[in-house]
């Protein structure tokens, strides 16, 4: 397979290499002496209840982070209200400007907590260029690394993977009988239509030989104008309204269920995994190991499919990420308001 070097797709919106870019210029600003400039806002409190309700993590003190964007924001809502309902002092500095002052702020000790992506910890904060495409033998290795790199410990991950995919309107797909990558081989020319950012299109490691892995080369197996290349926003509508079949999504969009898309499978693992996982500096689980205890049970819940509806809630629906956090935790049964 051909070599990917650091791409980075978790966020719905901007791409991560804008946040990457951004996060840099702004780091100095973001963890001056004057903290790490976040806004926090108000987050609901309830009691730990169900599987969750024994955990006590009282003389915990926690500054839970996160990234700013619409799926980062309800993971660090659900966390802080995780960890407050378990009897721990807890900060909230979620909204973090840019990925890597989010970074930055749990290396040097200002957020004990965050949840973070295998892909995007192994590819853009370790430097490696080749994903692994096990998500477990992912996971093991970014866990492995940062432990011994920097006395941080990766509970296990959730089953979400908000990776790149392609994606068409449920009703086309299902009338072409395509679930998977693999049965692009099969479309009709006329159909093979894609919707794709510039960055994606233009890679090295991006669209051409996603292609090459599943038999198809643009210009051949189909016409070079069939692909049209659209800001990452615009696509999403631009395939539903039909001006592609096939348009390039993040997998945990909450606009995929807002449209009806359908994302096909990636049968072949040709995309990196970004599962996510809650985060903690080793000092917080030595002294209070039990807080695996409260993460466990909650991170196993977190499907590709929940948190595309929690996304859609905010991001479709219009709702607070907190709201939205607290909602969702004591619909599971892990708290009662």
């Amino acid at each position: 397979m051909t070599p990917r070097p650091p791409r980075t797709p978790e966020p719905s919106r901007p791409t991560r290499r804008a946040l990457l870019l951004t996060g840099a210029g702004i780091l100095g600003l973001g963890l001056t002496g004057c903290g790490l400039g976040t806004s926090g806002g108000f987050v609901p409190s309830g009691q730990a209840a169900g599987p969750i309700a024994d955990v006590d993590l009282s003389g915990a003190k926690i500054a839970v982070g996160s990234k700013e964007y619409t799926e980062q924001l309800i993971l660090g809502k659900l966390a802080v209200i995780l960890l407050s309902a378990a009897g721990a002092d807890v900060t909230d500095l979620t909204n973090i400007p840019g990925s890597s002052s989010a970074r930055q702020a749990m290396l040097e000790g200002q957020v004990q907590m965050q949840w973070e992506y295998t892909g995007t910890a192994w590819i853009a904060y370790m430097g490696e260029s080749e994903p692994i495409p096990d998500e477990q033998k992912q996971y093991e290795a970014v866990r492995d690394r940062d432990l011994k790199d920097n006395d941080l410990v990766w509970l296990p991950p959730a089953p979400m993977n908000n990776t790149y995919g392609f994606a068409g309107p449920r009703e086309k797909l299902e009338e072409l009988g395509v679930t998977k990558l693999s049965d692009l081989g099969k479309v009709p020319k006329d159909e093979l239509t894609f919707c794709v950012e510039s960055e994606f299109n233009n890679r090295n490691d991006g669209f051409v030989p996603m292609l090459k892995t599943y038999g198809l080369t643009k210009g051949k197996d189909f016409p070079e104008n069939n692909v049209k290349v659209l800001g990452q926003g615009a696509i999403y509508q631009a395939t539903d309204d039909g001006l592609c079949t096939f348009g390039e999504v993040f997998t945990t969009d909450g606009r995929i269920k807002a449209l009806d898309l359908l994302v096909l499978k990636d049968d072949k693992g040709y995309f990196p995994k970004y599962n996510v996982a809650p985060v903690l500096a080793k000092s917080v689980v030595d002294q209070f190991p039990q807080v695996a205890d409260l993460f466990a049970p909650v991170t196993d819940k977190l499907t590709s499919d929940v948190m595309i509806d929690l996304n859609a809630s905010v991001d479709v629906d219009g709702e607070d990420a907190a709201d939205v956090a607290f909602a969702w935790l004591e619909d599971q049964g892990f708290i009662t308001g």
